[in-house]
């Protein structure tokens, strides 16, 4: 095994190259003798925003810093240098975790074993705790700073987490207020951020001009349907979804239906659930992305339970929260559960303020009949407005040069 100092001395190798182009170059091409180098690992959609709002802030400051791991297309964009794909990350529920294993753990043992050879000045986990905090230890153990960026829903399900966390992790960037205080208490150096998403997005949401950008009529009732980004989530919610929309068409006769798609893949299996429905002639207008441009221009939300429900709050819109999952999932998220709630908004506001339906519950008339219902109020999308405002201004930190200033002090000592 390499000495930290002889690490240090093989960065002055010339660099070989270089670029988004290299996708399973060694690592060991990726040194300066000058430059910073980073290691970043983010799985999901969501960990690729937040990595590339990072990267760019670290960049202000780092101009020369250099940039690899695992991640996925905004990242790769913003200069990361992928190891492996991001998508080999992106799992659903424990069935999912272990249907994947054998291939997840071999890519998380080859990344460790080069990272130990030649370590990185930090090292920075994007969500994916699973992956993340397993490495996070073994680099933090041989004194490679370890920083995790999103706090791991310990408020929310098995929250002896902490122990660990407070073991693997050199600092914690939690997205959410309140999580300070938690691991504060629990002894674990915490920085709160905020979360990009209020400093990207309006706030204040032009549903008229997000119709008209979408060539959508200004006038008429516009649903948008978000069933998840993930492969696994459209097995379980895209039936669902479909059959919630027929159900909506019958109570609204001029509802069109806005459904934005994330992946290529994930646009295909909607396409086959629609067939096996025999749903073709339903007025579902597909976009590829537009996710926040279909939320701002609808009356309503159907969403699956993720980030995706906290962008929904962001852009004022009433929404009803899915999900489903496998039944052995859900049957072990909920015996470690400690809330009643699991959309954001509810565990934000700390209380249920719009409704979900999970696993069972998750009907499409139930989906169908509680959306209906929100946008048919004369009250209630007003008052989640108000809410979803101060909500927003709450989240609104500047985010990604908040995060920067907590890392760099790690950066400087080495």
């Amino acid at each position: 095994m390499q000495s930290r100092v002889e690490s240090r001395e093989s960065r002055a190798k010339p660099e070989a190259g270089v670029g988004t182009d290299t996708l399973h170059s060694p690592l060991s091409t990726l040194h300066s003798p000058k430059a910073p180098r980073i290691a970043l690992v983010a799985g999901e959609a969501s960990g690729d925003l937040l990595g590339s709002l990072l990267i760019h802030a670290l960049r202000r400051h780092l101009p020369e810093a250099r940039f690899y791991g695992i991640g996925g297309p905004k990242m790769e964009a913003a200069g990361l240098t992928a190891r492996f794909p991001a998508e080999k990350l992106s799992v659903h529920g424990y069935v999912d975790a272990l249907k994947h294993y054998r291939e997840i753990s071999g890519i998380r043992r080859q990344l460790l074993k080069e990272l130990l050879a030649d370590p990185p000045d930090a090292f920075i986990g994007v969500d994916a705790p699973d992956f993340n905090l397993w490495l996070e230890g073994r680099l933090k153990a041989r004194s490679i700073p370890a920083i995790h960026y999103v706090s791991p829903s310990i408020w929310a399900w098995r929250g002896g987490r902490i122990k660990g966390i407070r073991k693997n992790v050199s600092h914690m960037l939690a997205l959410f207020p309140f999580e300070s205080t938690l691991y504060q208490e629990a002894g674990v150096p915490v920085s709160y951020v905020g979360h990009p998403l209020a400093d990207i997005l309006p706030l204040e949401v032009d549903r008229e001009a997000a119709r008209i950008k979408l060539g959508q009529p200004v006038e008429g009732r516009l649903f948008a349907l978000l069933p998840g980004s993930r492969q696994s989530e459209l097995k379980y919610l895209a039936p669902v979804f479909i059959a919630s929309a027929r159900l909506l068409l019958a109570r609204f006769p001029d509802a069109r239906f806005l459904v934005p798609f994330a992946t290529r893949e994930t646009r295909d299996l909607f396409e086959a659930a629609l067939w096996l429905a025999g749903a073709q002639d339903l007025p579902f207008v597909r976009l590829f992305g537009h996710a926040h441009d279909a939320m701002a221009a609808a009356d309503g939300v159907l969403v699956a339970s993720g980030t995706a429900t906290l962008e929904a709050a962001l852009l004022k819109r009433p929404m009803v929260i899915a999900y489903r999952m496998a039944p052995n999932s859900a049957r072990l998220m909920r015996r470690m559960a400690y809330l009643p709630y699991h959309g954001l908004p509810n565990i934000l506001a700390g209380r249920f303020v719009v409704p979900e339906f999970i696993q069972e519950d998750a009907t499409p008339e139930n989906l169908a009949q509680a959306l209906g219902n929100l946008v048919d109020d004369p009250v209630v999308p007003a008052r989640l407005e108000r809410l979803f405002t101060d909500l927003h201004r709450q989240l609104r930190q500047n985010t990604a040069e908040k995060a920067a200033s907590a890392i760099l002090p790690y950066l400087a000592r080495h």
